[in-house]
């Protein structure tokens, strides 16, 4: 780790620390990061501050040896402009794609560079609590020892705070039937103050459709929510591979084809490919 890179991390971190509104925080979003660190970070304070601490805060803004450019794909551009008017128009909507469309990259990014969003990957295992726990843990604000309608209190109370507050639930199809329909409290606390998008595979649509089929409870009431509409991204393309190896160092025309012709329109696999192409070269 040379001192030019502990630079351009603190200069990155302190980006990050004005979007979210306090190293509190951001602190609260490294396991093992405590703000005390970062204070000495940013005061230039390095001499105790071990490589390992460094490596985790440069993982946490983006920063790492295997550096990665972000590109714009056409799913990339429309999703900003999706969570752009969820945000400014405290929207609900529910945006599915295939597996390594971009989705989460893209959601990453607009949460680093937009305050008051909290982007939540959620998990099978998740219950009611576990997910209020992560979404307090998102907000900086503690909740041990808080019973489930104590944590429910405090995110309404913080999100309706906020100027333009948004949740996006990044692979919303995993969560268990009992935290999917926890959404509908959610939108019901939050309606008109915060914008929440639902973003996962198309299992999601044909999960929440074959519930109303079947007449499953809540299902007809996420999908009126949703604004009976599940906004279906592109496949990539070679526009997108284009775009995607000229942002991170790769113009090679026949090499751009190899790798879109092999990438199967999953830009994880791109990815792989351009550093497989950059360790061979």
């Amino acid at each position: 780790m040379t001192h030019q890179d502990k630079i351009q991390i603190v200069e990155v971190l302190e980006k990050f620390i004005i979007q979210k509104g306090s190293a509190n925080k951001v602190a609260a979003d490294m396991p093992g990061v405590s703000p005390a660190t970062l204070s000495q970070m940013r005061n230039h304070n390095w001499d105790l501050i071990a490589a390992e601490m460094w490596r985790k805060v440069a993982k946490y803004v983006g920063l790492s040896a295997n550096e990665w450019n972000y590109a714009e794909t056409r799913n990339s551009k429309d999703l900003l402009q999706f969570f752009s008017e969820s945000q400014q128009f405290s929207m609900v909507m529910a945006i599915t794609g295939k597996a390594g469309s971009g989705k989460t990259e893209t959601a990453k990014k607009y949460e680093s560079d937009n305050k008051n969003t909290f982007l939540l990957s959620c998990n099978e295992y998740w219950d009611k609590r576990w997910f209020l726990r992560e979404l307090l843990g998102k907000m900086g604000k503690e909740y041990a020892g808080s019973t489930m309608p104590e944590m429910m209190y405090k995110v309404v109370l913080h999100l309706k705070s906020l100027e333009s507050p948004m949740i996006i639930l990044d692979e919303a199809d995993k969560l268990a039937d009992n935290v999917l329909l926890f959404f509908i409290t959610l939108y019901n606390e939050l309606e008109n103050h915060c914008g929440i998008v639902l973003m996962a595979t198309h299992f999601l649509e044909k999960r929440i459709r074959r519930g109303i089929a079947t007449e499953k409870k809540g299902y007809r009431e996420i999908y009126s929510r949703v604004g009976l509409r599940f906004i279906e991204l592109e496949n990539t393309n070679y526009s997108d591979v284009q775009n995607i190896c000229v942002a991170n160092g790769l113009e090679d025309t026949l090499i751009i084809r190899t790798i879109s012709k092999d990438c199967e329109g999953d830009v994880r696999r791109v990815r792989r490919l351009i550093y497989a192409h950059k360790r061979s070269s």
